[in-house]
């Protein structure tokens, strides 16, 4: 088998859909010989801010000599990228011995009681293979694919769990109350390990309150039991504060927005338990270099040194409401034009409606994917009156960007699969650009 194979075999595993539950997720883990359980893990879970938490961590540790594993999703650029370590993917021989490990299992899984693996499961599995027996790491920092209670990665007993955010998003798997999601999310809260949470509604705090109670898992609230505030905005990044029983200092980010300070904050947090619970070892001055480095891509991503040129994953209604703050903070008294793509089972309506308080122009445009928002659907949500219909994005960005004036600011949000198919094509023409 060669990679081009596997690849096609994982993504064959599609047709099976999302099958919730862990049964077959444990059946095939104990073929493999549970190698989940012979990792030191952290927990991630949440609505937005799971990547840029992990980002944080991942950074940390490495400053402080630790390799470090993560399982993340979706992918940016490149699908070796979900499983990493020290940030650099799978490669692709190592990728394809996972599926030939696996492959043979998962198919004979087909005719069994559990029935056939998903790929979300089979790719769940590569990972704890690949940091247990291929590539051993010190630690894996696990990001939960959807939800948390039913999700593949929630076999692990992690030293810390992390429930970064609670949302309105995938609510046909997940329930339509912020209670419902919340209780999903807060299924990764193991008995007695500790759980740390950035979550600020009240109903969904009470819930994860509630869980950790009955966990006997100590929990740790962002705004209670530690805090983050905005000292400086600066140009490229935040300074914050951070207080808590055991710290109180100033860290400087290079990413953007108050969302970021909260992300960090859990980071730092996390550290301080790791650190107290004897797990780790990192010092001061780790915690704000891996946090001055980390930076995580389609995150208000500027992509120009000399226009004002940023791209944001913001999928759904919370991850808006960050970048509208974000907007509001920043370019309060410049031109802001705006290209937006997502997926048509996103609430669009209100996404967009919350885009357009913030914004001068707003295009509106689609790309070869499946569940994709059409450009006359995506309009027709709008009631901004210099809005436009993008037939042609590249186009469009070509000729934007040809004429933005000093005090304009361009940003491409939407679906990350829009962002990833973006960036490759713009970095060139930027580059052009700046040469000229």
């Amino acid at each position: 088998m060669n990679y081009e194979q596997a690849v096609a075999w994982i993504h064959s595993r599609l047709r099976l859909g999302i099958k919730p539950g862990l049964m077959r997720m444990n059946h095939l883990l104990e073929e493999l010989g549970n190698p989940h359980q012979k990792l030191k893990t952290v927990h991630i879970a949440g609505t937005n801010g799971k990547g840029s938490t992990v980002t944080y961590l991942r950074n940390v540790l490495q400053e402080s000599g630790y390799t470090v594993g993560t399982f993340t999703s979706p992918y940016f650029e490149r699908f070796n990228e979900r499983i990493s370590i020290n940030g650099d993917p799978v490669s692709d021989g190592d990728l394809t011995l996972l599926v030939e490990k696996i492959k043979p299992i998962a198919e004979k899984m087909e005719q069994s009681e559990w029935g056939a693996p998903s790929e979300f499961e089979v790719i769940t599995a590569m990972s704890f293979y690949y940091f247990a027996e291929l590539q051993p790491v010190d630690l894996v920092l696990y990001e939960v694919g959807l939800g948390g209670r039913l999700d593949s990665t929630n076999v692990i007993i992690p030293m810390v769990s992390v429930i970064t955010s609670i949302g309105m998003d995938h609510m046909q798997f997940l329930g339509n109350r912020l209670e419902d999601i919340a209780s999903e999310k807060a299924g990764i809260i193991k008995h007695g390990v500790p759980v740390i949470s950035g979550v600020h509604q009240p109903e969904a705090r009470n819930v994860i309150k509630e869980t950790a109670l009955e966990k006997e898992s100590e929990l740790f609230q962002l705004g209670q039991d530690f805090s983050a505030e905005r000292v400086a905005l600066l140009d490229k990044g935040e300074r914050f504060e951070f207080q808590s029983p055991l710290q109180h200092d100033e860290f400087d980010l290079s990413m953007i927005g108050t969302h970021q300070i909260n992300n960090a904050a859990l980071a730092i947090k996390v550290v301080e338990l790791l650190v107290k619970n004897q797990e780790m070892k990192i010092e001061p001055e780790h915690l704000k270099r891996g946090l001055k480095k980390a930076s995580w891509p389609g995150r208000m991503e500027a992509l120009s040194a000399t226009r004002e040129i940023y791209i944001d994953g913001a999928h759904n209604p919370e991850g808006v409401d960050a970048l509208v703050k974000t907007i509001k903070e920043r370019f309060l008294h410049k031109k802001v034009t705006v290209l937006f793509s997502a997926l048509h089972d996103k609430k669009l309506r209100p996404m967009i409606s919350q885009l357009e308080e913030a914004v001068d122009e707003i295009g509106f445009t689609s790309f070869d994917f499946p569940r994709v928002a059409s450009v006359e659907e995506l309009y027709e949500a709008s009631a901004h009156p210099h809005k436009s219909e993008v037939h042609d994005w590249k186009k469009y960005l070509e000729e934007k960007i040809a004429v933005m004036e000093e005090e304009e600011v361009l940003l491409i949000t939407g679906s990350l699969y829009f962002l990833s198919e973006v960036k490759p094509y713009l970095l060139p023409l930027l580059e052009n650009y700046r040469k000229k």
